[in-house]
Formats: structure tokens, C-alpha cells, sequence
């Protein structure tokens, strides 16, 4: 079942009963709304006069729901995360620490393989040359000692944006659409790190990422192959009429908020976003525990005629 991702702009009072999440709103008198917490899998807090009780706190990490809050600029910069998801979780947290060199570096092979071939799909879905694209992720080796990676970044970023903007430069206090990645990589993160908890795994031992100040490097590198998938997104609002990009305004963010039901292909099954990331953590987890060789990654998926 897909969960639900439930966001919070104005003054809340949130708390349970019954296990049911209780939202009363202050600003509208004997007004109340409740959604059990077991349909819930991201909730978002995203103003100063949201208050939320230890007890619905409680509830939600019992059912492994992703809190995020954010700051002034209405980003997401924290994440409350469960932490006993699977009954197995010592056995999965041994083989993650255990896990060797080789056998991180071919993991980390199919990710960047995925994450450039879904880049090459989506300039290819707006007429752009994605050959060498192609090329890049058949020559991407173990571990990628040749940084094709990058290489694919360079390329990828010089031409994604090229018809709406000739200066565009990704990065995380660049212009827009900057602001529109940011966020959605921000819940992209947070959908990831709590599949990862779901499959007994730490989001903070990387497979790639192991800077030492990150607490979500696994996460950072599972959530790689869909990253494109935030950008075809942010794609589809630019191409909106009459809306305003320069400002993460609640209609901006409810529709970067459809990110964990935007369909993907597994292997040769859609499934929304959410479902997909559930399926690759599980396959990653048995990577690590020597039960399978591959991962389940995602295939950008292409629209129904």
C-alpha cells in the first residue's frame, strides 16, 4: 500500500488517540481531522507554530513514518527516523558493517550504471543527444575508478535545463530551479533513509559516501539512480503556465510533494516511487547478506501512450 505524505504550512495541533493522528487547526474553530497512522509514511512540518506530542511522536516511528522539519526557508533540514524497523535488524546491521571493499564497489558500479542510463533516458524524452550518455554507463567499472559519474553529471546538467534557462549551475545556493532539486532531493532522501530502516538497515554506513560529518551516507547512495526522477519532475512544474518558480510556495511544494507516487519501472513492473525505493532497499539488504549478486534498481519510467 502506498503511504501517505501528509504536510503541515499553518499553525497545527497534532497529537493521537486510538491510533489515529489527531490534527486540530487552531485558525478554524471546532475544526478536527483524523487519519490513522498506519496509512502514513512522510509527515512534514513546515511552520514554527506546528506542535506535536511525544505521543504521536511515539506512534509514528512505531509504524516507521519519516518526521521531517524545516527552517525558515521552508527546507527540510531535520529527520526523525525509527530506530528498530525489521525484526532482523542486528543480523542486517552486522553484514552492513561487515561488508567488504569489492563487494561495495560492484554495488555502487549498478548504481551509478542506473543513475546515468535514467539521466540519458530523460534527455532523451526532450530531444536531447544522449549517446555518449549510453556509452558512459557500459564503460562504468567497479567502483567507478573513472569518475564517469561525474563525467555524466557535466554533460547532464549543461543540457537538462537548456530551454528554460542558458546559465543555469546546479548547486545548493545556486538559482532556480534550484530550490525546487533541493527540496525535492530533501524528501527523495528522507523516503530513502526510512526504506532503509524498514530493511533493517543504517542510512548512516555508506556503500560510496563516507564523510564523516553525514549521518544518512547510505541513503545518499541509494537514492542516486532516482534523483532523475526529482528532475523530470521539477521539469514538468517549469513547463506549468502561471506559476512561479522563485518561490517554494505551498502550490510548489504540493506538487513536488506527488514524488513518492510518481510511477517508476522495476524490472518489468511499474510501481510508485515509494514502493519501488521499499523494494530496492530489500535487495540491497540481501546483496549484503550474500543472498543475491543484484540490486533492484529503478528504470526511469517512460508516460502511457
Amino acid at each position: 500500500m502506498i503511504k501517505r505524505t501528509l504536510y503541515f504550512g499553518n499553525p497545527a495541533y497534532l497529537s493521537t488517540k486510538d491510533q489515529q493522528m489527531v490534527i486540530d487547526f487552531p485558525e478554524k474553530e471546532k475544526e478536527k481531522v483524523t487519519i490513522p497512522i498506519e496509512d502514513v509514511g512522510v509527515t512534514i512540518l513546515d511552520h514554527y507554530g506546528v506542535t506535536i506530542t511525544q505521543g504521536l511522536i511515539h506512534r509514528l516511528m512505531e509504524n516507521n513514518v519519516a518526521l521531517i522539519s524545516c527552517d525558515e526557508r521552508h527546507l527540510p533540514t531535520g529527520l526523525h527516523l525509527n530506530l528498530s524497523g525489521h525484526t532482523l535488524q542486528q543480523e542486517r546491521y552486522s553484514a552492513q558493517i561487515q561488508a567488504n571493499e569489492p563487494l561495495k564497489k560492484r554495488l555502487w558500479q549498478q548504481v551509478i550504471k542506473s543513475k546515468i542510463t535514467n539521466q540519458a533516458s530523460l534527455l532523451a524524452a526532450i530531444c536531447i543527444d544522449h549517446d555518449n550518455m549510453i556509452r558512459w554507463a557500459g564503460k562504468v567499472k567497479s567502483g567507478d575508478p573513472d569518475n564517469f559519474e561525474a563525467r555524466a553529471a557535466a554533460y547532464y546538467w549543461k543540457h537538462l535545463f537548456a530551454a528554460h534557462t542558458d546559465s543555469f549551475r546546479r548547486g545548493r545556493y545556486e538559482d532556480e530551479p534550484n530550490n525546487m532539486l533541493n527540496y525535492g532531493y530533501a524528501i527523495l532522501r528522507a523516503i530513502t533513509a526510512r526504506s532503509l530502516v524498514g530493511s533493517g538497515l543504517l542510512p548512516t554506513f555508506g556503500i560510496h559516501h563516507h564523510n564523516r560529518y553525514n549521518a544518512y551516507c547510505l541513503a545518499d547512495d541509494i537514492m542516486e539512480p532516482y534523483r532523475p526522477i526529482v528532475d523530470e519532475l521539477v521539469l514538468s512544474i517549469m513547463d506549468m503556465e502561471d506559476i512561479d518558480i522563485y518561490d517554494l510556495s505551498p502550490t510548489l511544494k504540493q506538487h513536488l510533494l506527488q514524488l513518492p507516487v510518481v510511477d517508476v519501472m522495476l524490472g518489468k513492473e511499474r510501481r510508485p516511487l515509494m514502493i519501488a525505493l521499499q523494494q530496492t532497499t530489500a535487495s540491497l539488504a540481501e546483496c549484503l547478506l550474500g543472498q543475491r549478486d543484484t540490486l533492484k534498481l529503478p528504470q526511469r519510467c517512460k508516460p502511457v501512450a
